[in-house]
């Protein structure tokens, strides 16, 4: 629970000043000022009383027992200072200083010496480089910003100090409380995993919002985090990106896997709510502290223009909820009672002259439809408006158990219903995209919290073919493992691969052809080429001797022509299989979560249009299916302008030996499976091409 950080009884600040405009200054000042009845003691050699408050020289000085210090004095003095808390009995430090790693390397190797001193003794440490935390049930202010909150039900966990102010800021100008606030700094110690267990266990905070540049420890993070969404919701925005993305990678799979995309993987994993701005942080963090949460994702809109309600509609379905007709009992109800103009279908148009009578009977008729989840009723100011009065007849008919945001446009006009919403624990928005975009965290929170168990599968396989090939790779000092080796594996994981061989001359390419049957494909084998058909390494529908040994001569000519250096070992020749969908499966392990597993039609669809799905291994079969749907290609695959649908369960079940294979096999760095050929249902999905990449091999040139 971090007592001693969160609820101390004694605060010692150390570099405590009596100058105004002074970091020292300011944090004693908010301490007295906001209403802590702890005990505060302010520590400087130079003085005897600071804001009324007894001056100890030192912290040798303080009787009696020390709960957390406050450390502002110069960096150079910063493990002095803390050495000192420690020995007082600090069971908590907070260095506000800046100037370690931040600067470089001597100020990281300070900082290290600081936390480790902390670490050794069991004591706590927040920062350095902090603003410091605020915490409102206890009216304590142990920070130099500038307002203190009134209490409320988000707490907030921040790596920017300077972000920290404009929340603070932006909570006063809502009239929104907080329940705790907290600037991490340069996290020494305490992190945002440590945070999120507190907060978890903390009963004043009903939602944790987070702004991080980075996360310190991926699978903690990810435990830690779904843990705490168990209970409650927690919103982050992430600025910033790892190294993940920093090194280029051959694969498919590896070029569109950026660092961002594995903070989304994670956050999805964990029932994270992401944030996509700042705007969006307190959005999201308001509605789902504010509104229970919603049953589905069918949205009623109320409107007094048309425009505004068009907006809603068209932003509930791009973002993939519905805006479905009410039932018939609901708006022959709604016919009788509004004026004939009024549309009574869905969007509800009380027209531009509706008084705060007619809306409480539109909010009332949508949530005793059944066929409605979530309310979202917008009001644009006319000139016979009266928005106070309208949003305390929307507030008179909230039950409890639908979500109902409001969007009322505007500015002046609409002040005096914000503060209404506010006092009613209704959140409210300036735009109705806002407000429908909170609707939609909303629904995918309580999506996540109604998922079924999570059931990784585990299919009979047999790893010891596995771990063969990639012994022959590592003392071959092979890093790239080749699409024979790779196809290998992958039967081993049942994948089904075409009968083919390698062959390193067009004798033996017509020898395998003879005896895998005709027609054949002819691939090239080099550890020095990735992309084949780029260079001319694939032939197909060979049907013939002679075609064969033509294309072997042919292949080997040009390849050794437009890439001399390339190290040729032979082809591939292989049956050619029954024509079908293109599709890529692939891996990449990011060095924070683990690995990615990701899918893709082949083609335009992720050359072009990039339009993939990724997800963190290991994954249920909901999991590979929500990685299909999440794509606007999988309309494809249930059959589309003509074409029958392919065997969808056949490529969930593919991205499920996947998942296995790479979390068996952690030394399997990156995969493409480029591509996977799907057919209709009842056919067997066939790896056309494979390529890996393994981890810890240093390469032998030949």
């Amino acid at each position: 629970m971090l007592e001693g950080l969160l609820y101390p009884k004694t605060i010692a600040v150390i570099g405590a000043s009596r100058t105004p405009g002074k970091v020292g200054y300011a944090i004693l000042s908010n301490l007295i000022s906001g209403g802590y009845q702890g005990r505060v003691v302010p520590v400087n050699p130079s003085g005897d009383e600071i804001l009324g408050l007894r001056c100890h020289k030192d912290l040798k000085a303080v009787e009696g027992h020390l709960d957390l210090s406050i450390v502002v004095v110069p960096s150079q003095f910063v493990k002095q200072a803390v050495e000192e808390s420690i020995h007082a009995g600090a069971k908590a430090v907070t260095v506000i200083t800046a100037g370690f790693k931040e600067v470089g390397a001597k100020g990281a190797a300070a900082e290290l010496e600081v936390a480790d001193l902390c670490r050794g003794k069991g004591v706590r440490l927040l920062g350095p480089n902090c603003l410091g935390l605020i915490n409102t049930e206890n009216s304590m202010n142990a920070s130099f910003a500038a307002q203190m909150p009134k209490p409320g039900i988000i707490s907030v966990i921040s790596q920017s100090g300077a972000l920290c102010t404009a929340i603070l800021d932006w909570s006063a100008g809502r009239g929104l409380g907080l329940a705790k606030l907290i600037s991490i700094g340069n996290k020494a110690d305490l992190c945002e995993t440590d945070l999120l267990l507190a907060l978890r266990d903390d009963e004043q905070t009903k939602v944790i919002a987070c702004y991080l540049e980075s996360i310190t420890a991926g699978d903690e993070f990810i435990k830690v985090a779904e843990s705490v969404s168990a209970v409650k919701p927690v919103v982050i925005l992430k600025a910033g990106t790892t190294q993940a993305g920093g090194k280029a990678a051959s694969s498919h799979t590896g070029s569109l896997a950026g660092a961002d995309i594995a903070y989304g993987a994670a956050f999805r994993r964990a029932g994270v709510v992401r944030a996509e701005n700042f705007e969006a942080l307190f959005d999201y963090a308001s509605a789902l502290a504010m509104q229970p949460l919603p049953q589905g994702d069918r949205v009623a809109i109320i409107t007094n223009a048309g425009g505004p309600g068009i907006m809603a509609a068209d932003a509930v379905e791009n973002l993939g909820m519905q805006v479905k007709p009410l039932e018939k009992s609901i708006s022959t109800a709604l016919k009788e009672k509004l004026p004939a103009a009024a549309s009574v279908g869905n969007p509800i148009d009380v027209l531009g002259d509706a008084d705060p009578e007619r809306y409480a009977m539109a909010v009332s008729a949508a949530l005793d439809d059944q066929t409605v989840d979530g309310v979202v009723v917008i009001l644009t100011p006319q000139a016979m408006s009266r928005p106070a009065e309208t949003a305390r007849a929307i507030i008179s008919q909230m039950r409890g158990n639908k979500p109902v945001l409001a969007a009322f446009m505007g500015g002046q006009d609409v002040m005096p219903a914000r503060s209404e919403f506010v006092q009613a624990h209704l959140p409210d928005y300036p735009a109705p995209e806002r407000a429908v975009a909170s609707l939609k965290a909303m629904c995918d929170y309580a999506a996540w919290r109604r998922r079924p168990p999570r059931i990784v599968a585990r299919f009979p396989v047999n790893r010891r073919r596995v771990e063969r090939v990639i012994s022959r790779q590592v003392r071959g000092g092979l890093r790239e493992i080749g699409e024979v080796n790779a196809k290998e594996i992958l039967r081993a994981y049942d994948f089904t691969v075409l009968p083919g061989d390698f062959a390193r001359s067009p004798e033996e390419a017509v020898m395998v052809a003879d005896r895998v049957g005709y027609p054949v494909a002819m691939k090239i084998v080099s550890p020095d080429i990735v992309h084949k058909s780029d260079l001319g390494g694939v032939k197909l529908n060979l049907r013939n001797p002679q075609e064969v040994t033509d294309a072997y001569e042919l292949m080997m000519l040009r390849i050794a022509r437009r890439m001399p250096t390339a190290r040729l070992h032979g082809v591939y020749v292989e049956q050619m299989g029954k024509p079908g969908r293109e599709i890529i499966l692939g891996m990449h392990r990011d060095p924070q979560f683990g690995p990615m597993l990701m899918f893709g039609l082949g083609g335009i669809f992720v050359e072009v249009m990039k339009d993939v799905s990724f997800y963190l291994a290991p994954i249920t079969k909901e999991e590979a299916m929500q990685m299909l749907m999440s794509t606007r290609s999988y309309a494809l695959l249930k059959g589309a302008r003509g074409q029958g649908p392919v065997d969808i369960e056949g490529i969930a079940g593919a991205l499920q030996r996947i998942s296995q294979l790479v979390t068996d096999f952690p030394q399997i760095v990156e995969m493409d499976i480029n591509p996977f050929i799907v057919g209709e249902v009842g056919t067997q999905p066939i790896v056309a091409d494979a390529r890996m990449t393994l981890s810890g091999v240093e390469e032998h040139h030949e």
